[in-house]
C-alpha cells in the first residue's frame, strides 16, 4: 500500500523510550487560539520531563525580546501528535493546529515527503553547520531546511563501576569496547556479583538500530530501497544480540518500568542506550558515584562499525499555512537554532545533550558530576555526537522495524537468519510501496 499522505499515521507505532508524556487539558484550551491572536505561538511537544520543559525555557528566553508575544506550550502524547498532524495537513485544516512542532527524526522524512508545502523553509534561520552533521541530513529534502535539530540521541554505555571492578575490570578496560569484549565483561560480572549486564526487551530492538546504525547503515539505502536481505550489518548486529542471549547476561523485560526498575534496583550492570536515560539513572540517589559512562560498544566483525551511535531525537518544525509563520520562524532563530545560554540551562535542568555544536564550550558542559564520579559527562557525550554515523532514515523506519521485530524473534529461536531476512525483505517491499 502506498504510504504517501497517510505515513504519519502509519507510522504511529510507539517507540518505547520516547513516549511517556500523555495529553493535557491544554491541549483543547490552545485549540485554535494561534488563528485568532497574532501575537500568540503555539507549541506542540511531548514528554514533561524533558521536551516540554526545553520548550518553556525557550519561551521564556524569547518573551525577554518580544515581551507582547504568548507563547503555550502544549504537552501532548507523541502518538496523537501524528494523528492529529496527519488529519488536518491531509485535509488541509489548519484550525487549532501549532505554530510549531516537534516531529521525531525517525518520522520527518514522511511528512517531508507527503507535505512538505505545509512546512516553513527555515534555511535562513537554521545554519545546518551549526549542528552535529547526523542531525541536519534528516530536516532537509530537495536542498530545502525545514527543521532545527533540537537534542542528541547519542548512544553511551552508562555502567556501574562497582560491579565491574568486583568483576576484575577497570574503567579503562571499558573504554573503546568491542561487543565481544562486553559480552567477556558480562560473564565475568554475572559470575562474581549475580547480576546481568544489560536489559533486552523482545518487543523493542532498539539495540538492533543502534548497532546497524554505528556502522552508518539503516534498513533502507539511499534511495529508499528496502535492504534487509543484504545487509552485512543488519546481519552482524543480530548475530551480536543472539550472542548476548547465548552469553546468559541478559535479563528480559517488557515495558518502560520494567526497564528503569532494573537499573534503578541494581539488576543490571550496564545501560546501553541514548543519552536521554541520564535522568532515569539519576533517580537512584543512593548509587551516586558508582556509576560512569563510555563510549558505546562497536562490532568487532564489521570494519564499518565505530564506537558511536544515536537512538531517538527530534527537531523543531514550523507549520507555514497556520498564519504566524514570521513569528515563528524568529523563535526558533533566537533560541533552539543558535541560543547557547538557552543549551547551557538545559544541561543542568535537564541533562540536555545538544546537538549544536556551540553548546559543548558552555559552563555546564565543562562540569563534573558527582553522580558520574566526577565525569565531564556532557563534555563527553557532545564529542560521541560528532562521530555518529550520518543514515538516511527514510520514511518507512517504524513499519519496517515492526516487521524486523518478528523476524528477529524467529532468528533468535533458531530460524536461518538469510531466509528470515529474505522472507521479510519482500513482506517489507510489498508494505512500503
Amino acid at each position: 500500500m502506498k504510504l504517501k499522505k497517510v505515513m504519519a499515521a502509519l507510522l504511529a507505532c510507539a517507540m518505547t523510550f520516547s513516549l511517556a508524556a500523555c495529553g493535557s487539558s491544554s491541549e483543547e484550551e490552545g485549540s485554535g487560539d494561534a488563528a485568532k491572536d497574532d501575537n500568540k505561538l503555539t507549541i506542540w511537544a511531548w514528554d514533561e520531563a524533558f521536551n516540554i520543559p526545553a520548550a518553556n525555557a525557550a519561551a521564556e528566553i524569547f518573551k525577554e525580546s518580544h515581551s507582547d508575544v504568548d507563547v503555550e506550550v502544549v504537552n501532548m502524547a507523541q502518538d496523537d501528535i501524528v494523528a492529529k498532524l496527519n488529519t488536518s495537513l491531509s485535509s488541509g485544516s489548519y484550525d487549532g493546529l501549532p505554530d510549531i512542532v516537534l516531529i521525531e527524526d525517525y518520522r520527518i522524512q514522511g511528512y517531508l515527503n507527503a507535505y512538505a508545502e505545509e512546512f516553513a523553509d527555515l534555511s535562513d534561520v537554521v545554519n545546518n553547520d551549526d549542528f552535529a552533521s547526523y542531525k541536519t541530513g534528516v530536516n532537509q529534502k530537495d536542498g530545502v531546511t525545514y527543521g532545527c535539530p533540537f537534542d542528541s540521541g547519542v548512544a553511551a554505555l552508562f555502567y556501574r563501576t562497582d560491579y565491574i571492578e568486583q568483576a576484575g575490570y577497570t574503567q579503562e578496560d571499558m573504554q573503546n569496547l568491542t561487543w565481544e569484549k562486553y559480552m567477556e565483561i558480562g560473564k565475568a560480572v554475572k559470575e562474581k556479583c549475580g547480576v546481568d549486564m544489560l536489559t533486552l526487551d523482545p518487543s523493542d530492538i532498539g539495540q538492533i538500530r543502534m548497532m546497524m546504525q554505528s556502522a552508518g547503515t539503516w534498513y533502507t539505502d539511499e534511495e529508499g530501497k528496502v535492504t534487509l536481505a543484504d545487509n552485512q550489518a543488519l546481519k552482524d548486529a543480530i548475530a551480536v544480540y543472539q550472542g548476548l542471549l547465548d552469553a546468559g547476561i541478559v535479563k528480559q523485560v517488557s515495558d518502560w518500568d520494567q526497564f528503569v526498575g532494573a537499573f534503578n534496583n541494581g539488576e543490571v550492570a550496564t545501560v546501553p542506550t541514548g543519552c536521554w536515560i541520564s535522568p532515569s539513572i539519576l533517580k537512584a540517589e543512593d548509587q551516586s558515584g558508582k556509576w560512569a559512562v563510555a563510549q558505546f560498544p562497536r562490532m568487532e566483525a564489521n570494519a564499518d562499525s565505530v564506537n558511536a551511535s544515536s537512538i531517538g531525537g527530534g527537531g523543531w518544525y514550523v507549520l507555514k499555512n497556520v498564519g504566524h509563520e514570521d513569528l515563528a520562524k524568529d523563535f526558533i532563530k533566537e533560541t533552539f537554532a543558535s541560543s547557547t545560554d538557552l543549551m547551557n540551562q538545559l544541561a543542568e535542568e535537564i541533562n540536555l545533550v545538544s546537538t549544536l555544536t556551540a553548546a559543548s564550550e558552555c559552563e555546564n558542559y565543562q562540569k563534573g558530576v558527582d553522580f558520574y564520579g566526577g565525569q565531564e559527562i556532557f563534555k563527553d557525550m557532545a564529542e560521541w555526537t560528532t562521530q555518529v554515523p550520518t543514515v538516511n532514515y527514510g520514511e518507512n523506519t517504524y513499519a519496517i522495524e515492526d516487521l524486523m521485530t518478528e523476524a528477529l524473534q524467529q532468528i533468535v529461536n533458531g530460524a536461518d537468519v538469510d531466509d528470515v531476512l529474505a522472507d521479510y525483505q519482500a513482506q517489507a517491499e510489498a508494505a512500503v510501496q
